[in-house]
C-alpha cells in the first residue's frame, strides 16, 4: 500500500467514522469506482490500525465523561455513610452505554452478508439516501430535553438497536443513533455525547476482531510506514469530525449531512451505471 493511498484511506475513514454519511458507503464507493486499495485487501493491519485511531479520538473526546463515570462506578464499592448512592448519575450513565452496546451482538448471524452488501453499489447509494432523510426527519423535531439523568434503559436499548442498524453498510452508526436518541426525547447535545460514548465500546470490539484477524494471515511489514501515516491521518480527520458533528449539535443543524448523504448516494448509483 502506498503511503497516498493510505492518508486518503486514513482521511476518509477518519471523518466518516463519526460524521453522519456512512463510513462503509464512502470506503465501497473508494474500492469500487476508483480502485483504491482497501484495508480489506490483505491489509487487515491497516485496518486495526484505523479501527485503534478512530478508538484513541472518541477516548480524547470523552475523557472527561469517561473519567466520571469510572470514578462514580468505583465509589459504588466504598462505604456510603451519607448515603449518597441514589445521586450517581455519571454511574448510571455507564449502565446506560453497557445496555445500548447489547444489541450489537445481534449484528454477528449478519456479518457474511454485510461484506456482501459492501460490495453492491447500488445498495450502498439508496443505503445512503434512505440515511439522509432520516438525517433530514431529525433535523426537523422539536428539540428533547432528556440528559444525563432522564434517559432510561428503554432508551439506550432503542438507542443501541438504531446503532447496530447503522452498523450495516451504507448507513451510519453515529447518524442512526443521534436520530434515535432525538427521536426519544434526548437533548441533541446529549444525544452526539451518547453515541459517541456508545461507539468505544464497538470500536474496541472492530479493533480487536481486526488485530485477530491479521495476525491469523500474512501481515505485509513492508508497508508498516504507510499504515502508520494513514492511522495519523484517521486519528486528526476523527477529532475533526467529532468538532463538526457536536457543531452541528449546538445548532441543531444536521439538514447539511442530509443534503450530502442524498447526493452521494444518487452519485454513487448514476458512476456505477457509467463505469
Amino acid at each position: 500500500m502506498s503511503i497516498g493511498n493510505a492518508i486518503i484511506l486514513g482521511l476518509i475513514d477518519g471523518l466518516t467514522e463519526f460524521l453522519p454519511v456512512s463510513r462503509t458507503g464512502h470506503m465501497s464507493i473508494l474500492q469500487h469506482l476508483f480502485s483504491m486499495t482497501m484495508p480489506e485487501d490483505g491489509h487487515m493491519l491497516f485496518d486495526a490500525l484505523l479501527r485503534l485511531a478512530a478508538l484513541i479520538a472518541v477516548c480524547l473526546i470523552c475523557w472527561g465523561d469517561l473519567g466520571k463515570m469510572l470514578r462514580e462506578t468505583g465509589s459504588l464499592f466504598r462505604p456510603d455513610p451519607e448515603g449518597q448512592r441514589s445521586r450517581r448519575p455519571w454511574a448510571r450513565l455507564l449502565i446506560m452505554v453497557l445496555v445500548a452496546t447489547l444489541p450489537l451482538l445481534l449484528k454477528i448471524p449478519f456479518l457474511s452478508g454485510m461484506r456482501a452488501l459492501s460490495s453492491n453499489s447500488y445498495y450502498i447509494g439508496a443505503a445512503m439516501v434512505l440515511s439522509g432523510c432520516l438525517l433530514y426527519v431529525t433535523d426537523k423535531m422539536l428539540p428533547g430535553k432528556k440528559g444525563l439523568t432522564g434517559i432510561t434503559l428503554s432508551d439506550s436499548l432503542l438507542i443501541g438497536l438504531c446503532h447496530l442498524v447503522g452498523s450495516f453498510p451504507g448507513f451510519s452508526r453515529s447518524g442512526a443513533a443521534i436520530s434515535g436518541g432525538v427521536a426519544l426525547g434526548l437533548d441533541r447535545d446529549f444525544a452526539v455525547r451518547f453515541s459517541l460514548l456508545i461507539a468505544i465500546p464497538s470500536l474496541f470490539i472492530s479493533f480487536i476482531s481486526s488485530l485477530i484477524e491479521a495476525f491469523s494471515y500474512r501481515i505485509d511489514w513492508t508497508s508498516l510506514p504507510a499504515y502508520l501515516v494513514g492511522m495519523v491521518a484517521a486519528l486528526l480527520a476523527a477529532l475533526l469530525a467529532v468538532g463538526l458533528l457536536r457543531l452541528a449539535a449546538r445548532k441543531g443543524k444536521f439538514g447539511g449531512y442530509a443534503y450530502y448523504c442524498w447526493v452521494a448516494g444518487v452519485l454513487s448509483v448514476i458512476l456505477t451505471l457509467i463505469f
